[in-house]
């Protein structure tokens, strides 16, 4: 079940990693036994986030991204499902995902250069989600690129910037491209 790992490059920036959405049973102790493997073998994650996948809790997704140079995915693959509560596991090249990412980040800022971060946020597509007297939180989703270039206009303009990415969560593409 396995891919070879995407080397290629998209439209955004050069890709050697491998997205893996696993499902899982959502009982306790699962993510730990799953991070315990990667650590075990030595492996590093790149990414990781999980969340519950359907309503009533009994599953849940866990997206890993690893580094496609380092890691030998199949023995990956096959070590995860050993693990009991493993249900389904994709390797997903970037071209055959949606992959987003979330952005917060709290800005330090003087009233004289609101409106210069006012048009950084309207043009990046992200939104103003708190605000006081001489700070301002902006939240931003996007491609791992947008998020990444997002940032580092933030850290340039912006030296008293606090920052949180999630990381990144992927779904297969509905018409992957070839």
């Amino acid at each position: 079940m396995a891919a070879e790992p995407f080397t290629g490059s998209t439209e955004h920036s050069p890709v050697t990693h491998h997205i893996l959405s696993v499902l899982v049973e959502n009982k306790a102790g699962v993510l730990a036994r799953v991070a315990g493997l990667f650590s075990r073998r030595g492996f590093n994650i790149s990414s990781l986030a999980v969340a519950p996948s359907d309503d009533d809790a009994t599953f849940s997704r866990i997206t890993i991204v690893v580094d496609a140079e380092s890691t030998p995915i199949a023995q990956v693959v096959g070590q995860l499902n050993k693990l009991l509560n493993v249900v389904e596991i994709r390797d997903m090249a970037p071209a055959e995902a949606t992959e987003r990412e979330l952005l917060l980040a709290t800005v330090t800022i003087e009233a004289a250069d609101r409106g210069h971060l006012l048009q950084s946020v309207a043009h990046a597509g992200a939104s103003i989600i708190d605000f006081s007297a001489d700070k301002v939180t902006v939240s931003l989703s996007g491609t791992p690129a947008h998020i990444t270039a997002f940032e580092a206009l933030l850290l340039k303009s912006y030296p008293s910037t606090e920052i949180q990415r999630t990381g990144l969560v992927a779904l297969p593409r509905l018409n992957p491209q070839v």
